[in-house]
């Protein structure tokens, strides 16, 4: 009897093939939708290219941007004591582009006495380095004047009334401190003319000056009764 010769190697192999693949089929599906899976993810939340370059170009942009470290301010202290400005006096000649104010019988005007008196002391001013200005009654500059201080310079009354109306006084502004301006006139005024100080004639019309209120907050001021018109002439 003749013998059969037939390989039958590749038909065990093939099955042993089959075999493991059908065991393993389950391992095979998993890798296979797993790798399905990443794909999709990967091109659902890729944005187009234009925008990918858009941020690329933003995020290069970001990272090259310079860094800035916030410094917290620190008070500058002045080592030398600020040196004051320029003395500037504001002389109010009394009345002058108002009224004539008290008129004596023989035709003299307290307006005319006191523009004399304002013009000699901002000469006298001026001869010691100090600028003066000659302001009117309601001079419009005085609501933004900016000077050292203000000066109302007025005269009293030319009616006689007794031997004891002679004299001078002074009244300071309530809405700016004065006083110290007040108290160093007093005493320059007392010396220079050696007048008595008249303090019970000091008027409401002195202690809430128009002035006063006009001028800005800030610069001294104070109102000046040279004299009486009469007795002190």
């Amino acid at each position: 009897m003749q013998s059969d010769y037939r390989d039958n190697s590749w038909d065990n192999n093939s099955f042993d093939w089959l075999r493991l693949f059908g065991r393993n089929l389950p391992i095979v599906i998993f890798l296979l939708l797993a790798f399905v899976g990443m794909g999709l993810t990967y091109w659902f939340f890729s944005p187009p290219e234009a925008t990918a370059e858009m941020i690329a170009n933003s995020s290069s942009s970001s990272l090259s941007a310079p860094f800035y470290k916030p410094v917290p301010a620190k008070p500058v202290l002045q080592r030398l004591a600020q040196s004051p400005g320029p003395i500037r006096i504001g002389l109010i000649a009394g009345h002058k582009g108002s009224d004539s104010g008290a008129v004596c019988d023989d035709g003299l005007t307290e307006a005319e006495v006191n523009l004399n008196i304002t013009e000699k002391v901002a000469g006298a001013l001026l001869a010691q380095g100090i600028h003066a200005d000659i302001l009117e009654e309601f001079d419009p500059r005085l609501g933004m004047y900016g000077g050292t201080a203000v000066i109302s310079i007025h005269a009293d009354s030319c009616i006689f009334v007794n031997d004891l109306a002679t004299g001078y006084k002074v009244a300071a502004s309530s809405r700016t401190e004065s006083s110290q301006l007040q108290s160093c006139l007093e005493a320059a005024y007392q010396q220079a003319t050696q007048l008595p100080y008249h303090a019970n004639t000091i008027t409401p019309h002195m202690t809430d000056y128009h002035a006063f209120r006009t001028l800005p907050e800030g610069v001294p001021a104070v109102i000046l009764e040279t004299g009486f018109m009469n007795l002190d002439r």
